[in-house]
Order: structure tokens, then sequence, then C-alpha cells
């Protein structure tokens, strides 16, 4: 578990290496297209700015978006004794707890690192799981923060988001002023747009594929804490099962919650590779197996 953390710390520092790299690019490439050095210096000080201030209220906007609400011990002594007591098997803070009012199950954590952590569930989650199963799924949430993963995801968010705001203003820009006068400029006009248009293709997809690794991860810490694959197994039958999408639930908040919320929105089908790349958590049959085979060798 400490190897993971380490490894997941080494690979924020990484990603966020690789995408300044690549927004430095774009911003180089969009000004030269544009034939104005002030678009790269725009660009890459837009890029700071944002990516500042959107690391340090994302968390905050995420609870809001959700309608989310703090409760105190003796609002739900219950669940704070689970909490605290697999903060301490852990060797966690213990996080803030917020409860979203909806009746579809669900749950997820936020903040930018252990001590500034929320875990999120909804009244629905409350009433149909039981006491083990309560514990596998808080268990799961606290591993993400105990592996960091709120942070290294909220960066991913941030970052990935850059790019795409970068790359609509320059298609934006290029459709008032994107004449080029010369062969290199209609080549470097060209290599921009087809950058501008693939680059946030390519993030998005980056961005699933942590996500999806991330909840695998979170699967097995959640079992070192509990030592009771079972629990964690059940309650995501009864989240799948469950027919409900949570009111508050969107697009940009899909990835954080332990099983999709908008799951039930989409068009049923048999899942082929294409659509496997576009999807924020792996498939929960697949993670129910992956559980059970624990408890099968335990």
């Amino acid at each position: 578990m400490y190897t993971e953390i380490a490894k997941n710390k080494r690979s924020s520092y990484f990603l966020i290496t690789c995408f300044i790299l690549i927004i430095v690019g774009l911003c180089w490439v969009f000004s030269l297209a544009l034939a104005s050095q002030a678009v790269l210096y725009l660009g890459v000080a837009f890029a700071i700015i944002y990516a500042v201030s959107a690391y340090f209220s994302a968390g905050k906007v995420v609870l809001a978006i959700s309608k989310a609400k703090p409760i105190e011990k003796k609002d739900n002594p219950a669940l704070y004794r689970i909490v605290e007591n697999l903060a301490i098997t852990a060797g966690l803070p213990a996080p803030k707890i917020y409860i979203i009012n909806d009746p579809a199950p669900n749950a997820f954590a936020t903040g930018r690192d252990p001590k500034n952590a929320v875990i999120c569930v909804t009244t629905g989650l409350l009433e149909i799981l039981t006491k083990t199963e309560l514990e596998g799924v808080i268990a799961h949430e606290m591993s993400h923060i105990g592996n960091y993963d709120i942070r290294f995801m909220t960066l991913v968010v941030v970052l990935v988001g850059i790019v795409v705001l970068l790359a609509d203003i320059f298609i934006r820009v290029s459709v008032i002023d994107g004449d080029s006068d010369s062969d290199v400029g209609t080549a470097i006009f060209l290599l921009a747009i087809l950058l501008a248009l693939v680059t946030p293709l390519v993030g998005i997809v980056m961005q699933f594929s942590f996500s999806r690794k991330r909840e695998y991860l979170a699967d097995s810490t959640a079992v070192l804490l509990t030592r009771y694959p079972e629990g964690l197994a059940s309650a995501l039958e009864k989240l799948e099962a469950d027919t409900k999408s949570p009111k508050e639930a969107n697009r940009a908040t899909t990835n954080l919650f332990i099983v999709n919320p908008l799951r039930n929105t989409k068009k049923k089908g048999p899942a082929s590779w294409f659509s496997g790349l576009f999807s924020t958590h792996p498939s929960t049959a697949d993670r129910i197996e992956r559980l059970r085979k624990m408890e099968t060798h335990a």
C-alpha cells in the first residue's frame, strides 16, 4: 500500500511535467500559427492562473455542485464511527463527512490531500447497505484519500480542462484570424488545427484511463483495511442493481463516484473496446469478480 502511495505521488509529479510541456507546446504552436508571440505568453499565463485557482477550489466546487451538506457526529454516530475507525486503521486524519440528500446510492471522496479530505455519501447509500457493506464503501473512499488519488485526479481534471480550453480558444480565434500567406505558414496553421482537435481527445482518454486504474487500486486497498472483500463486493452489487441516478450528478464529477452515477442514462448494448476508452469506471462486474477472487485466495 505504501509503495502504491509513493508511486501515485511520483506519477502526479510526472503527470504535471508532461501536461506542462503539452500546454507550453500547444501555446508555442498556436503562437506560430497566429504569428503572434503574445499568444505564447498569454496562453502560459492563463494556464498557470487557471491551474492554481482550479486546484485549490476544486473540492469546494464539487461539493457545491453535488449539493452536499456537512454533518456532525451527533447527526449520524454510526457513520462517524465507521469513518473514524477506518481512518485509524489507515493511519490517516479523519476526513470531514458530507451527505447528499438523494435516494440514489453512491459515494465519493474529494479534497487536495488527506488533511483536506472529504467523504461524501448519499442518503440512498445509507438506507440500502448493511454495516459491513458500508464499511467496504467507506474503506474504498478512504483508500482514494490514502493513495492520494484525490490529488492526482484533481490535477488530471484541471490539466485536461486547460488543454480543452486552450484548443477551443485557438479554434475560435483562428476562424477570425487564420489566414496564412506562405506554404510554411499554412503547414503550421494546419498542424495547429490538428493539435487543437486531437490533443483534448487524447487528454480525456488519458483522464478516463487513470480513473479506471485507480478504482481497481482503491478496491484492493479497501480490502487491506477491512480484511473482508465480500463487504465491498456485496455493496457494489447493490449499487449496480439500483436504477436511480443522483439528481445532481453530471459528467464533470462522474469519475469521483464509486460507481458511474450516469450509467443508467447510457444506451444499453454490448461494450466495445472503443467505448471502453471513454468509460470513467471499470466494469462493476469485473470489480466484483476480482474482489471475490481475493476472498477465495485469502
